[in-house]
C-alpha cells in the first residue's frame, strides 16, 4: 500500500503514472540514493528500477517498504511505462532528448512538477531532522577550521580545509562549490575561489553547507583575519547586514510572501543608505537541492508557511573593496523563524 507522501502527489499530478528519472527527486519519491534509475508512480504501486550497481543496495534499502524494487534500466523502465498513456515527468528536470523519445513512443506528457513541489515545499519532521544535522556539522566544521587560518594561505586551501572538517565531522558531502573570498574578492556575491592569498587585515568572507543523507545546509560567515585598524567603513557596514539578517528572525511570520520577507531587511538596509549594494534576493528554499522553493526576493508571491525551511542572507558588495554576508539556514515553526544555527556567532569576528 502507498504511503500518504505518494498518494497525494499522484493524485495531484494529473497523469496515469509519473516517470521520474532526476537523481533528488528519486531520492525525494524512495529514500534511496543512486545515480542512475527510475521511478514510476501510479495510483497503488511505486517501482523503482535499478541496474545491477544499485539493485542488492536497492532492495535492502527498501525491503519492508511500499516500494518494489525491479532489476534493469531504461529499456525495463520503459516497458513498464508502456501500461500507461499520459506520463507525469518533472519539468525542468528531465532532459529535452528524454522527454522527445518518451513523445516519440507515444505518450502524452503533462508538468508533475508542481505535485511534487506541493509535496517537498513543507518539510517533514524527519527532514528537518536531517537539515538541522548537516547544519550542525556545517558549524562544527567551521569551528574547527578558524584556529588552522594562517597568513599566507589562499582561498582554495581554507575552502578544503573546511570541506575536509566538514567530512570529519560526518558529512556525506557538500551542498554546493565552497566560495571563499579574501579582502575585496568577496564583493562580487559568487567569487571564484582562487590562489589569492590570505594577509593580516583581510575580510574573510566564507559561503558553504554539506549534506546530510541528501539534505542540504547552507550558511555564510564574514570575519577579519586580524584588526588593522583600516576597516572602519567595513565595521560599520557590517552591522546593517546583522542587523537586516535579526529583523528578519525577528519580523518574518507564517503568512508573509517571498516579497514582504525580503523588504523586512531591503527596508532595513535602505534606511541606512546601503539597499543599493544589496545586489541579490533575501533567501532560497533548501532541501535536497541547495536552491529549492519557497524563493523569498523582491518578485516572489510564494505563501510562506511552517515547515519550510530557506536561508535568511542580506548582504552589501562595495565594487573593488568589500562583500559581506551573513547567512543562516532557517525554518517556520509555530509562525516564526527557527534558525538551525547556533554554534557560531553572528556578530563580528575578529581572529
Amino acid at each position: 500500500m502507498l504511503e500518504e507522501k505518494l498518494r497525494r502527489i499522484f493524485a495531484a499530478s494529473g497523469a496515469e503514472a509519473l516517470f521520474v528519472e532526476a537523481d533528488f527527486l528519486r531520492r525525494y519519491l524512495t529514500r534511496f540514493y543512486s545515480t542512475d534509475g527510475f521511478v514510476l508512480l501510479d495510483g497503488e504501486h511505486c517501482r523503482y528500477v535499478a541496474d545491477l550497481r544499485y539493485f542488492e543496495a536497492a532492495e535492502k534499502a527498501l525491503k519492508g517498504s511500499c516500494i518494489e524494487v525491479v532489476e534493469g534500466s531504461y529499456k525495463e523502465a520503459l516497458e513498464l511505462a508502456k501500461a500507461y498513456k499520459t506520463l507525469g515527468v518533472p519539468y525542468p528536470y528531465i532532459d529535452l532528448a528524454r522527454a522527445e523519445e518518451l513523445k516519440r513512443e507515444g505518450f502524452a506528457l503533462v508538468d508533475c512538477m508542481p505535485a511534487l513541489k506541493e509535496a517537498m515545499i513543507v518539510k517533514s519532521d524527519r527532514e528537518l531532522a536531517l537539515i538541522q544535522r548537516a547544519c550542525n556539522i556545517a558549524e562544527e566544521g567551521f569551528l574547527a577550521t578558524l584556529p588552522e587560518i594562517k597568513e599566507g594561505m589562499t582561498e582554495s586551501e581554507l575552502s578544503a580545509l573546511l570541506e575536509y572538517n566538514m567530512r570529519k565531522f560526518g558529512a556525506s558531502g557538500t551542498s554546493f562549490e565552497t566560495i571563499c573570498a579574501f579582502g575585496a574578492g568577496a564583493s562580487v556575491p559568487h567569487h571564484e575561489t582562487g590562489d589569492t592569498k590570505l594577509k593580516f587585515g583581510d575580510p574573510i568572507l566564507i559561503d558553504f553547507g554539506c549534506k546530510a543523507e541528501g539534505y542540504c545546509s547552507d550558511i555564510t560567515r564574514t570575519f577579519l583575519f586580524g584588526d588593522d585598524k583600516k576597516h572602519e567603513d567595513f565595521k560599520r557596514a557590517y552591522q546593517e547586514v546583522l542587523k537586516a539578517h535579526e529583523l528578519v528572525k525577528e519580523k518574518l511570520t507564517s503568512g508573509m510572501t517571498g516579497k514582504e520577507a525580503d523588504e523586512i531587511a531591503r527596508g532595513s538596509l535602505r534606511a541606512a543608505g546601503l539597499d543599493k549594494l544589496f545586489t541579490h534576493s533575501l533567501g532560497h528554499g533548501v532541501g535536497l537541492l541547495i536552491h529549492e522553493f519557497p524563493r523569498l526576493s523582491p518578485t516572489s508571491s510564494e505563501v510562506l508557511l511552517d515547515g519550510m525551511v530557506f536561508s535568511d542572507e542580506p548582504g552589501i558588495y562595495e565594487a573593488g573593496a568589500f562583500g559581506i554576508r551573513i547567512e543562516d539556514t532557517v525554518c517556520l515553526k509555530d509562525g516564526r523563524v527557527r534558525s538551525f544555527m547556533s554554534k557560531t556567532q553572528h556578530g563580528l569576528l575578529i581572529l
